[in-house]
């Protein structure tokens, strides 16, 4: 069975935004969630950090890494932010 192919939008922050060089990008991909499509990104961009170490929302809400994605999301990687 062809897994169907999603327009999804990924904004970048921080040392994601440097590596990737782009503060956002439309990606196509069959990954059907938020970790299946940060595999594909880590590949693509070479991201050292591991998923562990991040938070992920999707459409402007904090959501688990095995959310369902969907025609047209917007989804956001958050590093970890030093402050002072």
């Amino acid at each position: 069975m062809k897994k169907t192919v999603l327009e999804i939008e990924v904004r970048y922050f921080a040392g994601m935004r440097e590596r990737a060089g782009r503060d956002s990008e439309v990606v196509e991909t069959a990954a059907g969630t938020p970790a299946e499509l940060y595999a594909e990104l880590r590949a693509r961009h070479g991201f050292a950090l591991e998923q562990a170490h991040l938070r992920v929302a999707v459409n402007d809400a904090f959501a688990k890494w095995e959310t369902p994605l969907s025609p047209g999301d917007s989804v956001v990687y958050i590093p970890p932010v030093a402050g002072g």
